[in-house]
């Protein structure tokens, strides 16, 4: 479909009070808090493993949109995604499959959302001989051998990040992640839990480490998504700055912003490209573009391409996870939900991982993505903050399921994090142990460890039943 507008976003910007009070717009009181996620899967060949090309991932949401009565989303003649009343699916630029799942106030709705996803994907695609994987990056497939999807957006972005780090293309074409959606309730509590979230990148890479695997081959890291974003482009990936100021606020996000270089602007639904010289939003706003001048829906697309391991749009969204398996997708939500949503579990969790420094943070989550839960911390490791953390997490949400008075026990879904805790290895390394035999051994391991399915152990169970039920 031609670009469009979102509602209320034609405003035409005249200065950064309009910017923090679009941020304030995403203030909600506690008692109205969600959670979201998106959840991105590997499309593949069920026979052979190899990334699916477009042509199938097309044929595949013309069959969901006929099964489910979503709307298509169509660009150049051509479907790349799915609306429906509260989800959306879209594809990323290696025509991985996105679910941004319906924002909940609890997580047994988005597990229900999730289950519905799952079932219409794996019902359609498995007529059409496709697999979906829940992994960090593909696994098979070289780089040069994955469709690019139809997108304008992405004929812009693929030649820029070749100019800004040697894995852009990579983090494209064959990575794969999970994102979680938070809400806050004023400027205070919105940069106390970027800030946490942001230290929690060592964790969330360790814990989630699922991406061993590329070109068919193990890579040397436990997270290769990990390091192909490293490698992306300095400019909007990595950390956020300006979070060791403890007086930090949403003007500091707004210059962080404002100093990225932009890469397109959108007018009558075409794609203007702006990436020819280093042009910053603070260039825009100061010059205007060609005639052009921005607007606050160009503010709303320029935040939607930056990717630091947390990031506002206005909600915060954490984005450190690797894809995971299905049975393993909504414990990334309930562990960010346990430790970010009741205040007292938050400060606890901010003195266990509270960095000394933006150099020992990265330098943590550097360290993560080779050595897992291994990963020394503090005299301990990872997994001693894993098992720190959840306990935390478990207080967390029972405090939250108390408050709002709905008895279901949401801490079921962190079960399956206690068990790859306290067995010692990371997904990541159990699939490195299984990397054996010849290319049929391996990719029926691969289904085996991370496909979608409805029966087996990949599938998700539910969990949502009230405390007193346990």
């Amino acid at each position: 479909m031609s670009t469009q507008l979102k509602p209320g976003l034609s405003t035409p910007l005249t200065g950064k009070g309009q910017l923090i009070d679009y941020f304030q717009r995403g203030c909600r009181p506690a008692a109205e808090w969600g959670i979201g996620a998106e959840v991105e899967q590997l499309v593949v060949d069920a026979q052979t493993g190899e990334a699916a090309d477009f042509g199938r991932i097309e044929q595949l949401l013309t069959e969901l949109a006929r099964v489910t009565g979503w709307r298509e989303m169509i660009e150049g003649r051509r479907v790349i995604g799915l609306i429906g009343p509260h989800s959306s699916v879209t594809l990323e630029p290696g025509g991985q499959l996105e679910l941004s799942g319906q924002l909940c106030s609890d997580l047994c709705c988005n597990y229900d959302d999730f289950m519905r996803h799952v079932e219409r994907v794996v019902s359609v695609g498995s007529r059409l001989g496709l697999a979906f994987l829940g992994l960090g990056a593909q696994p098979f497939t070289p780089l040069d051998d994955i469709d690019w999807v139809p997108k304008a957006r992405y004929a812009i972005m693929g030649p820029y990040m070749l100019r800004t780090g040697d894995m852009g293309v990579r983090m494209m074409k064959q990575s794969a992640g999970l994102q979680v959606n938070l809400d806050y309730s004023d400027e205070a509590d919105c940069m106390a839990k970027l800030r946490l979230a942001q230290a929690l990148a060592p964790l969330l890479y360790a814990l989630f480490a699922n991406s061993p695997l590329l070109d068919g081959q193990p890579s040397g890291f436990l997270s290769s998504r990990g390091e192909i974003w490293s490698r992306t482009d300095p400019d909007r990936s990595g950390l956020l700055p300006f979070l060791d100021n403890p007086d930090a606020g949403f003007g500091d996000y707004i210059d962080y912003a404002f100093d990225v270089p932009m890469y397109f602007i959108v007018r009558d639904g075409a794609y203007i490209d702006l990436t020819q010289d280093r042009f910053t939003f603070r260039d825009y706003l100061d010059q205007g573009f060609a005639g052009h001048q921005p607007t606050l829906s160009d503010w709303d697309i320029h935040l939607s391409t930056l990717f630091p391991e947390v990031r506002l749009r206005p909600q915060i969204e954490v984005r450190s996870s690797d894809s995971l398996p299905p049975r393993l997708a909504l414990s990334v939500a309930a562990l960010l939900k346990g430790l970010l949503y009741d205040p007292e579990v938050r400060e606890e969790a901010w003195a266990l991982c509270r960095p000394t420094s933006q150099q020992q943070l990265r330098k943590r989550c550097r360290a993560a993505w080779t050595t897992g839960l291994g990963t020394a911390w503090d005299g301990g490791t990872l997994t001693d903050l894993a098992r720190s953390c959840l306990d935390l997490a478990r207080t967390g949400l029972a405090r939250d399921a108390a408050r709002r008075g709905h008895g279901k026990n949401e801490t079921i879904f962190l079960e399956g994090l206690v068990d790859l805790v306290e067995g010692g290895k990371t997904l990541a390394e159990q699939l490195l142990a299984g990397w054996q035999g010849d290319r049929k051994a391996k990719l029926k391991m691969l289904i085996q460890h991370g496909a979608f399915s409805l029966s087996g152990e990949n599938a998700p169970r539910c969990g949502c039943r009230s405390a007193s039920e346990d």
